[in-house]
This record gives structure tokens, C-alpha cells and sequence, in this order.
């Protein structure tokens, strides 16, 4: 049926008198309708048959062939597939692991040759770790707040805070102390007064928080057996360390402090205080003179909550600076600051508790 019947009336008068332009019957129209006109296919009521048609007429070239199903139920269905479930992705570390035992070894190598051949060069290691530990904390201060405190008068001041501790002990320790925040305060006269209160202030805390405290590690060392106290303290910090994150990695779940460090946990608070326990006990028992392994325990229990302590201090610290790190000097740890972050706290600890089982010695 071309374009010109559309719209043409069907039904028994269609041969009729003419209507409305519509030409009449006769030979004439009849054969002009044999040519224009072709009859219409009867269309079956079974739609599979009507299917079966057309399928034969494609076979026969009757008709054109047409891309894809001709119908929807005739849409060739695909297998339900179910998505594999992802493997459980494993705990990763938050820094090279590599690079931190490695320079974890080294620095422990450094420090016990020093510590148990000469204990002066021992001195030495220390007034330089906190020489570049105010150095790393005063200029994160100035970038972070603007905040100005003398260094020259801090580095100079924690160093012989450290000496004199070592010579002078405890007294010695905190006349230099004062010594130091005295010079703080007259070197920022030197400039002007905006943001004197705030540079001066930070300058005292910073001499507070890294050569005195640093100080008591040189005044464990001027007992005879004080390289083993040193050794030990050292020891029963790493201890802790390890023990905080193993357990934490691996079976960490309660967050301890999520405001100020996220990635502590209670399990590992339990895994450092369990660690450094069973290391104090055995250090108490076969490294210090007159120690005795319920003592370890004590300290191994006071040690790992200094150092967790410790920890969080310094977190708080960069947390308000809006830093990860201290500094750059250590691959896989940091800086300086993020090694002593909770090895300050627990050298007054240790050293007292020290004194008060064996004595200053």
C-alpha cells in the first residue's frame, strides 16, 4: 500500500456514485487500481505464526534482513551474574616499613657502641638529639603559628643542660634549666615587643619539654652500672612501641584517643603495657645490679603509659600544628621529635623509679 491510499474509506460502497472529487468506477479506474494497488497480506491472530512467516521470508529474501531481535521476548537472556566478593584488604602500615628498620638499626647501633665505650660521647649523642630536636619544633612553630622562639639560646642552653645534668645531676639539671629561660626571655628583648608573650612562653616550653627532660637520661649514666640503666630504658620504650602497634595492628578495634591520634587503640595499649612488663621483668632480673623481677613489672607498667603518654602529647602538638611529622631527617620515622616523643616523658619516670628501687647507684 503506497502513500496515496492512506486515509482512503474502506467498506462496500467504496465503488459507489462519486463523493467529494473521488473518481468513478470503470475500466479506466479499475486498471489504474490494478496498477497503483497491491492486496494486503492476511495477518494471522497466532503471533508465532506470524513469526514463522516472517522467519521463512527471511530465509527466502522476501525480505530484508533486520539487525538484532524482532521482538522483546525473543531478547536473548544472559546469565545472572553474581559479583565476587573483594578480597579483605590487608592492614598497611602508615609508613615504610623498610626504611624505618633500617634506621631504626642503625640509630641503635650508634647509641650503644657510644653508650658502652665511652659514656662521655654518650653525653655527646644526647645534647645533639636535642639540639636537632628544638631545632625541628621551633621552626614548625614559626611556619605553622608564627610563633618566634629563640633557638640560639635554646640549642646552647639544652646542651650544657644536659652536660650539667650529667655532671652536676638533678641540681646542676635545674640551674641550667633557669639559666636557659632567663636568656630566652632577654634574647627576645632584642626585637620587636608584638608577639613577645607568645615567642617567649614557647621558648620556656620548648626548653622544658627537650633538653630537661633529656637531661635525666645523662643522670641515669653517672651511676656505675649506669650504661644498663640507659640500655634498659631504651629498651623497655621500643618495647612498648612494638607492642602498641602490633597488637593494635593486628587486633586494634576501640580507638584510645581518636581526637588527637586515630590510630591508637585500647587493645594496643594493653599490647605495650604487656610487653614492656614481661621486658622489665626480665631486664630488672638480669641487667641491673639488686633488681628484682616484680620491680620490672612496675616499671614496665609506668613505662608504657609514659610513653603512650608521651605520644599523645606530641600528637596533640601536631594536631594543632596541622603537621603529620616534626621533621624530615629519618626516613620511615620522621624527624628527630617523632623518635623522642615518648622517650621524654618516661626518662624522669624511669630514673625515678630507678632510684627508688636500687638507689642512684
Amino acid at each position: 500500500m503506497n502513500d496515496s491510499s492512506w486515509g482512503a474509506p474502506q467498506g462496500a460502497g467504496y465503488r459507489g456514485a462519486p463523493e467529494m472529487g473521488v473518481a468513478p468506477a470503470g475500466p479506466a479506474y479499475d486498471a489504474h487500481e490494478a496498477q497503483q494497488t497491491r492486496p494486503m497480506p492476511n495477518v494471522p491472530d497466532d503471533p508465532d505464526a506470524g513469526r514463522d512467516a516472517q522467519s521463512r521470508a527471511n530465509r527466502d529474501g522476501d525480505a530484508a534482513h533486520v539487525g538484532g531481535p524482532l521482538f522483546r521476548d525473543e531478547m536473548p537472556q544472559e546469565p545472572m551474574s553474581t559479583p565476587l566478593p573483594s578480597p579483605p584488604q590487608k592492614k598497611r602500615a602508615g609508613r615504610d616499613l623498610r626504611a624505618a628498620i633500617g634506621v631504626g638499626v642503625g640509630l641503635g647501633a650508634v647509641i650503644v657502641a657510644s653508650l658502652f665505650i665511652v659514656k662521655a660521647v654518650f653525653v655527646g649523642v644526647i645534647a645533639l638529639a636535642v639540639v636537632v630536636g628544638l631545632w625541628e619544633l621551633t621552626s614548625r612553630l614559626q611556619e605553622q603559628k608564627g610563633i618566634k622562639a629563640p633557638l640560639i639560646p635554646l640549642a646552647v642552653g639544652g646542651a650544657a643542660m644536659v652536660v650539667a645534668g650529667y655532671a652536676r645531676g638533678a641540681e646542676g639539671a635545674w640551674v641550667a634549666m633557669a639559666l636557659t629561660a632567663l636568656a630566652v626571655l632577654v634574647w627576645r628583648m632584642t626585637e620587636p615587643p608584638d608577639g613577645y608573650l607568645k615567642d617567649v612562653t614557647a621558648g620556656v616550653f620548648a626548653a622544658f619539654y627537650v633538653p630537661f627532660l633529656a637531661t635525666f637520661v645523662a643522670m641515669m649514666l653517672t651511676a656505675d652500672d649506669g650504661h644498663w640503666r640507659v640500655l634498659v630504658f631504651l629498651v623497655l620504650t621500643v618495647v612498648s612501641d612494638t607492642g602498641a602497634y602490633a597488637v593494635g595492628w593486628r587486633y586494634g578495634t576501640h580507638k584510645l584517643a581518636p581526637r588527637i591520634s586515630p590510630g591508637k587503640t585500647r587493645e594496643g595499649l594493653l599490647g605495650a603495657v604487656s610487653f614492656a612488663m614481661v621486658a622489665g621483668a626480665l631486664c630488672m632480673e638480669f641487667l641491673i645490679d639488686g633488681g628484682a623481677w616484680w620491680q620490672g613489672l612496675l616499671l614496665g607498667l609506668a613505662v608504657a603509659v609514659s610513653a603512650t603518654l608521651g605520644d599523645l602529647g606530641e600528637s596533640m602538638i601536631k594536631r594543632d600544628l596541622g603537621i603529620k611529622d616534626m621533621g624530615t631527617l629519618l626516613p620511615g620515622h620522621g624527624g628527630i621529635m617523632d623518635r623522642l616523643d615518648s622517650l621524654l616523658p618516661t626518662a624522669p619516670v624511669f630514673w625515678l623509679l630507678l632510684v627508688l628501687f636500687v638507689g642512684s647507684g
